[in-house]
């Protein structure tokens, strides 16, 4: 049976030496987004055996979906590592744009975060992608904005990089002529979840994973407590040596057969519903924002995301501090006329994660791990995580403990940064104008690890000290961004000889101020860009 070791005798006679059987055949149970990239990066890096032929390093890789079960996604946001994913395993731009009814994503602006609609102040912020500007040898501009080296009011996305300007012009991120994946800004996407799961259904098919169309039924367990098999209504039994469980929010490999714990976390992020509408341009030839739009709203935040013929609208909300009815009403509100006619899709979300991603023979991937709610696209992002650290601590002799310990380390932490990092966006808000938003501000709500962040940041700027690189999604220009964003009182220490660069600062905030202005003229707009990425893939086809 899959996931046994054979018991042999060792030179002595006398003692009993276990070994692992090696890993030889993947199963993984579960479509979507989440068990396609899964295949796709498994068998780009590990070779999947494809039958007679195949070389005998390479691991057999099948995905069994049930054509019943449809995917969660209503339209996705990414980070911009999906850029490096694409890449290795081998899906050219082109085609992912025209594929995937993909546009591209700059970062988030969020409107009404920091205080309620018509208060005097700035009514958004915007998190770019692209880092802060720092010239080989020059100063970190952080501590100088703080210290007001850059125009007077201008916040420090806007003073720090080009990317906001660009974005708020609707121009993309690179020109027609950039390479695949290449740009002078940093980017991510906006896409179909649907069809970009087609197109990692087709193409890690074509990377040699075996496709089973069938609906699972039961799960049984081996002696030894793990994954047995996997029993289907028309296929029969499946089995194998390890066991990928994408079977989003069922979880039924590592939740129902496993018992895998799952820690709920809505104490601290309140949002467990959302609502969502595909809705048209009003124009053919509308512009195409590229970033996501967050707006705050009374009981939570809309989405807007811009794809090549219409928008992906929805409302995330808290079902404790209001109801669905009130929820479409704002929904609706939000986009106008445009909604009329349409009918919403409810979702409930379970936000929280397992402790434990990896259980015997069994790895959770997706939402059958954890999810903690659509702002800044963590949901993709921890896929390309587990994924990628499957194929590259992948138990090629066997043996999991060892691997299954790194991996479980490393999800849950990961978590933990996340959860902070979108906990920061809520807790820092001035809105007193309803419960939501004064709940959030709870120090109860409030993670102790970002308790403590926040105390240090009050007499200093945040520091790429403060985060543990290869645990954190989000790079520290991220939180900088969100920290001031919000406009978090951060009153440093500082004299002339802590900054003794402030006018070399100033000259710099005025080089990215003029730079900007070229930049624009540089730069396509966005829907130009997309029109000519389609124009490509046309040609191609042709």
């Amino acid at each position: 049976m899959p996931g046994r070791r054979r018991t042999l005798p060792m030179e002595t006679g006398k003692t009993m030496k276990t070994i692992p059987t090696p890993v030889k055949n993947v199963l993984i149970v579960g479509g979507g987004t989440a068990g396609w990239l899964t295949a796709a990066f498994l068998a780009r890096t590990l070779g999947a055996d494809a039958g007679p032929g195949a070389g005998g390093d390479s691991v057999r890789i099948t995905l069994v979906e049930s054509k019943e079960i449809g995917i969660i996604g209503v339209g996705e946001g990414t980070f911009p590592s999906i850029r490096g994913t694409l890449a290795a395993i081998g899906i050219d731009e082109a085609r992912f744009i025209r594929e995937c009814n993909a546009t591209f994503k700059q970062g988030i602006k969020f409107t009404d975060w920091v205080r309620p609609p018509g208060t005097p102040g700035n009514d958004h912020y915007f998190h770019p992608f692209s880092l802060p500007s720092q010239r080989p040898g020059g100063p970190e501009l952080l501590p100088y904005w703080l210290q007001g080296a850059a125009p007077a009011g201008v916040g420090f996305a806007a003073a720090a990089t080009m990317q906001k300007r660009v974005a708020d012009a609707a121009h993309a991120p690179k020109r027609f002529n950039d390479a695949d994946f290449m740009g002078p800004l940093n980017y991510a996407y906006h896409f179909d979840a649907g069809k970009f799961a087609a197109l990692l259904s087709t193409h890690a098919q074509s990377l040699g994973v075996r496709h089973v169309l069938a609906t699972v039924e039961r799960v049984s367990l081996d002696e030894q407590g793990a994954i047995g098999a996997v029993h289907t209504r028309e296929a029969g039994e499946l089995t194998a040596d390890l066991y990928i469980d994408c079977t989003g929010f069922r979880a039924a490999l590592i939740g129902d057969a496993l018992g895998t714990p799952f820690r709920n976390i809505n104490d601290t992020l309140f949002v467990d519903r959302a609502l969502a509408m595909q809705v048209p341009y009003d124009t053919a030839d509308a512009p195409i924002p590229s970033y996501t739009i967050a707006t705050a709203h009374e009981a939570g935040w809309t989405w807007d995301i811009g794809l090549h013929q219409r928008r992906g609208i929805g409302y995330v909300y808290s079902s404790r501090h209001t109801d669905d009815t009130r929820a479409e009403q704002v929904l609706r509100a939000y986009i106008g006329k445009a909604s009329d006619g349409l009918n919403p899709r409810q979702l409930k979300l379970n936000v929280g994660y397992r402790e434990q991603h990896w259980v015997k023979n069994c790895v959770a991937v997706g939402l059958s791990g954890g999810f903690l709610e659509p702002l800044e696209s963590s949901g993709i992002g921890l896929i390309e995580t587990a994924a990628y650290l499957v194929s590259y601590l992948f138990p090629h002799d066997g043996d999991m403990a060892p691997v299954a310990k790194v991996f479980n380390e490393m999800m849950k932490a990961r978590y933990e940064r996340i959860v902070d990092f979108v906990k920061l966006h809520y807790c820092l808000t001035q809105r007193r104008d309803n419960a939501f938003w004064t709940d959030n501000t709870d120090p109860a709500s409030i993670p102790e690890s970002l308790r403590d962040k926040l105390a240090m940041w009050r007499r200093r700027a945040p520091h790429r000290m403060d985060f543990v690189v290869d645990l954190e999604m989000y790079p520290p220009s991220s939180w900088q961004y969100v920290l001031y964003g919000m406009e978090y009182p951060t009153a440093q220490y500082a004299n002339a000889s802590t900054l003794p660069r402030f006018e070399e600062a100033r000259r710099e905030f005025q080089m990215i101020e003029q730079m900007s202005h070229r930049a624009l003229a540089d730069l396509p707009t966005h829907r130009a860009l997309i029109d000519h990425f389609l124009q490509r893939g046309e040609r191609k086809i042709a």
